[in-house]
């Protein structure tokens, strides 16, 4: 039996100016992808995954303590008790990359995976973390994640997560094939100038090298006071063969919805041998330092 699943990316502008207060830019985040997912769901998507810390501004362009108060539990949260009756009233498995508080102090840059009956499935911690001019104070604010690489079994299929800035890593997307991935999503905050000739390169590579589909997925737009470069979206899916399927321009809110074909996995590693022909044994050097 063919195993077609239906993907959607959201990508969104700030729709609450920062000075407003941390919290009322959270609330309104989080009201417009209340929207922007029941809109998805209307296009029929089956997984969804949102941008990097979805429910605020990319706030490590400053270094200010204020913006602690943007972490949550995970999974005891609202925010994301709320994803999770969510996706049960859509019917619908969703990523969801917050601000994680795991001791008091003690703050992740996480994405949750919750499975289309409500079911809360897990959680991937960042594990690489930039801390360079200009504006990306992210060590100010994250510890690096401490969980590892996990797949997790949803509806649709094996989802595995890697965080922005992990994508210029090519081993941890390794450790997500070798795991089992079959869907992996890059949540971003990514601008213009810095690395976007990077951004259709490195994750059609990872699509190609470990053979499983990619949703990559970036904000949009400017974001005062600190205008550190354009978010400049550009959201797309990457099929096992490094092909663009969908993807969305870069000026403003985007659902991106693709139709993927996991069948196509097996097609392609059938193909192109790569794990059969890996050589770990070889690999210490990559390790050692």
């Amino acid at each position: 039996m063919p195993r077609n699943v239906r993907g959607a990316l959201i990508q969104a502008t700030l729709c609450e100016p920062v000075t407003s207060g941390v919290e009322k830019v959270k609330q309104a985040m989080i009201d417009k992808h209340v929207d922007l997912l029941a809109q998805a769901a209307d296009k029929g998507a089956e997984v969804v995954c949102m941008q990097e810390l979805f429910y605020g501004p990319y706030f490590c362009a400053e270094q200010d303590p204020k913006w602690y108060e943007l972490t949550e539990r995970i999974p005891d949260g609202p925010t994301t008790k709320l994803m999770q009756d969510l996706a049960k009233k859509h019917k619908m498995v969703i990523v969801v990359p917050m601000y994680e508080e795991d001791l008091t102090g003690v703050y992740y840059n996480t994405a949750s995976v919750i499975d289309s009956t409500g079911e809360y499935l897990g959680k991937f911690r960042k594990m690489h973390i930039p801390h360079c001019n200009p504006g990306f104070w992210e060590k100010f604010y994250f510890r690096p994640g401490n969980l590892g690489y996990p797949v997790f079994e949803t509806k649709v299929g094996k989802v595995g997560v890697y965080i922005c800035y992990d994508r210029h890593f090519p081993e941890g997307a390794r450790c997500l094939g070798l795991n089992g991935a079959e869907i992996v999503f890059n949540p971003s905050a990514t601008v213009a100038g810095l690395s976007e000739y990077l951004w259709k390169i490195e994750q059609p590579a990872h699509a190609v090298a470990n053979q499983y589909y990619m949703g990559a997925i970036n904000r949009p737009g400017f974001e005062e006071p600190w205008r550190i470069g354009e978010f400049y979206g550009q959201s797309y899916f990457c099929d096992p063969r490094g092909q663009f399927v969908a993807q969305a321009d870069r000026s403003g809110d985007a659902i991106v919805i693709a139709d993927m074909d996991l069948d196509m996995i097996r097609e392609v590693r059938n193909t192109w041998q790569f794990f059969r022909d890996r050589r770990p044994d070889s690999y210490d050097e990559i390790v050692a330092g």
